[in-house]
């Protein structure tokens, strides 16, 4: 009877180790078809490999090596004003470097301004999105390197059509705003719904609020659609200048990422399938799974805009012929942004970067920090 009663408990045992290796079979099954099926939606991407662009991007000496920088993993984020569909030509509407702490996995965003006046290759000095323009994603990433001191060797870009698409996919976003950029929202989308070919319904204007609400206060929520939002980001004549534009769309990229992590499979195949196709970058497909098999775990954290000291109006379009956004100085906000995004509090930056703000200071005559009324 002891023998039977230990045979039955061999073939229990048996039956429950076969149970557990069926079950662990079929989740290596599943993960491997759904990294089948993730790595032939990365075949729609427009990866860079035909050439080790990385190689040619560069990166000041002083940074090489950093200790700081290798705790976290620094990316370039383009937002290409282009009518075409090629993404990796045209001036660089929105330049975002996105910061992730390797550790903690926070992610912080700074917006570059688009006019801030800088050395963008060639020992030319002028506003800085023309570097895309000029020499596309890799001369976009040397100039942002070489004059802040950073390592960024990977860049995403993507157009309007893009960013509309996939909120489309997500089924939209609830934007809180204001009566101007409500306003501002509605004329911009004329041209966004012209350039994706995408349709939008114009949101009906409340009553005039008067002037002491127009800037300030929130009138309320707006449901957007692809175009409404992507509009919204783009808004640039209002008060804040592009400052308060990249403080917008830093917004709906919390708003994006808030609900693509709540979205569903079939959701998300849907960007896959529709967005991939409008988005360039040169990461390699195991490096993008690599991103993504951990972006449950990334946290937004922060965000900011670079230069937060400068001046900009007509006392810089009179001394030196261009509307621009000058860093006053590029040496103290360069240590003022490795202390925001690396908590670096006493970084000290480069000769090269030092020699550049010397460069802007004394030709545009703005040496000393001003930050210009808004």
């Amino acid at each position: 009877m002891a023998k039977k009663n230990k045979s039955v408990r061999r073939r229990r045992k048996r039956r429950v180790l076969f149970g557990i290796e069926l079950f662990v079979l079929l989740i290596l099954v599943g993960g491997l078809f759904i990294y089948a099926k993730v790595n032939e939606k990365m075949n729609k991407l427009d990866i860079d490999t035909s050439s080790d662009e990385a190689s040619k991007v560069e990166v000041n000496e002083a940074v090489v090596g950093s200790k700081t920088l290798k705790g976290f993993t620094n990316i370039a984020l383009f937002g290409v004003d282009n009518r075409k569909e090629d993404v990796k030509s045209g001036q660089s509407d929105t330049t975002i470097i996105a910061s992730i702490n390797n550790d903690t996995k926070e992610v912080k965003l700074v917006s570059l301004y688009r006019d801030t006046y800088l050395n963008i290759g060639n020992d030319k000095y002028t506003k800085c999105n023309a570097a895309y323009n000029n020499g596309g994603p890799t001369q976009a990433m040397s100039m942002i390197n070489t004059n802040l001191d950073l390592n960024i060797t990977n860049y995403v870009a993507v157009n309007f059509k893009a960013l509309a698409t996939a909120i489309d996919c997500l089924g939209g976003l609830d934007v809180e705003m204001t009566y101007v950029e409500l306003k501002n929202m509605n004329d911009y989308c004329v041209e966004t719904s012209e350039v994706t070919g995408m349709d939008y319904e114009p949101i009906e204007m409340p009553e005039y609020p008067g002037d002491d609400k127009q800037e300030s206060e929130i009138l309320g929520s707006f449901h957007l659609n692809g175009v409404q939002a992507t509009s919204y980001c783009r808004i640039r004549y209002t008060s804040g200048w592009d400052m308060r534009r990249t403080e917008r769309q830093r917004y709906i990229i919390s708003l994006i990422v808030e609900k693509a992590k709540k979205a569903s499979l079939s959701t998300l195949n849907d960007i896959m399938d529709q967005v991939f196709p409008m988005i360039a970058t040169d990461f390699s497909k195991s490096e993008l799974i690599k991103l993504g098999m951990g972006i449950l775990s990334y946290k937004l954290g922060e965000t900011s805009g670079f230069p937060n000291s400068s001046l900009v109006g007509d006392e810089v379009k009179n001394a030196i012929g261009l509307d621009c956004v000058v860093p006053t100085t590029l040496e103290t906000n360069v240590k003022a942004l490795h202390q925001f995004l690396f908590g670096d509090q006493a970084y000290e930056p480069s000769d090269i970067v030092k020699q550049r703000s010397d460069y802007i200071a004394g030709h545009t005559g703005f040496g000393n920090s001003y930050v210009s009324d808004e």
